[in-house]
């Protein structure tokens, strides 16, 4: 099978050869598997810079390379932000230097995005690390490993090294690591413990809106459970296991 690359300098080289089970695959899906530690939408990145070539040329994510084939691509050096440093306070509740853990509060977004440029978590996050933030997730998502709506508040992970960014990665995608909310919901549920099964996908209606969809979706669970009923509002307890990058969202 072809092998996984874990780690790789910046600006270097790399290379794998693809074997049996992967011939004729699209080179974007082997190339997400072999840099499983990675987002798509990184993958992706890769493919819209030419940086990924086969047989000494550049080659496009619908390429279907034959066993033997030698794929080479090389990740740049993360640019430099052009995103602002605000002196925002932020309410952190551990912190070393590989990694820190924020309770966002409701009614701030968690990084830049068309309308929201500043006031951002990541433009206090700039101001409190300095230069220490991963660079995995690129000039707008420095350190960001998962995130949360702007309205909910609750604790954030951000990697402030490359290697935590990657390990912290592989626990939410492997659900090794357990995320737990408290929410209050509008009505009540005919059961007081169940789960949701149900794929998330972008809104065909909204693109800046998720919904439940088999179109282009990722399987999402929750599981719940009822802690207390007021009226028409139900107090609950939700586990989230989702298998899909965060990034998805924006």
């Amino acid at each position: 099978m072809t092998d996984k690359i874990g780690s790789f300098e910046y600006g270097e080289p790399v290379s794998f050869v693809v074997d049996e089970s992967f011939a004729q695959e699209r080179v974007d899906k082997i190339l997400s598997f072999v840099l499983d530690n990675r987002s798509r939408s990184f993958v992706q990145g890769l493919f819209e810079k030419g940086l990924v070539t086969c047989r000494g040329k550049v080659i496009q994510k619908n390429f279907r390379p034959k066993a033997g084939d030698e794929i080479e691509f090389t990740v740049p050096e993360p640019e430099d932000l052009e995103i602002s440093k605000e002196n925002i306070p932020l309410d952190i509740v551990y912190e070393d230097s590989s990694l820190l853990v924020v309770n966002k509060p409701r009614g701030m977004v968690v990084h830049p995005a068309p309308g929201n440029y500043t006031g951002t978590l990541v433009n206090a996050l700039l101001w409190h690390c300095g230069d220490s933030l991963s660079g995995i997730n690129g000039v707008i998502r420095p350190g960001i490993i998962h995130r949360i709506d702007k309205d909910t508040s609750g604790l954030l992970l951000v990697a402030k090294t490359d290697e935590a960014h990657i390990a912290l990665s592989a626990q939410i995608k492997e659900h090794s690591l357990d995320r737990e909310y408290l929410a209050v919901i509008h009505g009540s549920l005919k059961e007081q413990k169940g789960t949701v099964d149900a794929p998330i996908g972008r809104s065909a209606v909204d693109r800046k809106k998720m919904c439940v969809t088999d179109k282009n979706s990722k399987n999402a669970v929750t599981h719940y459970e009822v802690l207390e009923e007021f009226g028409n509002f139900s107090f609950v307890r939700c586990l989230i296991l989702i298998d899909f990058d965060i990034k998805t969202y924006t």
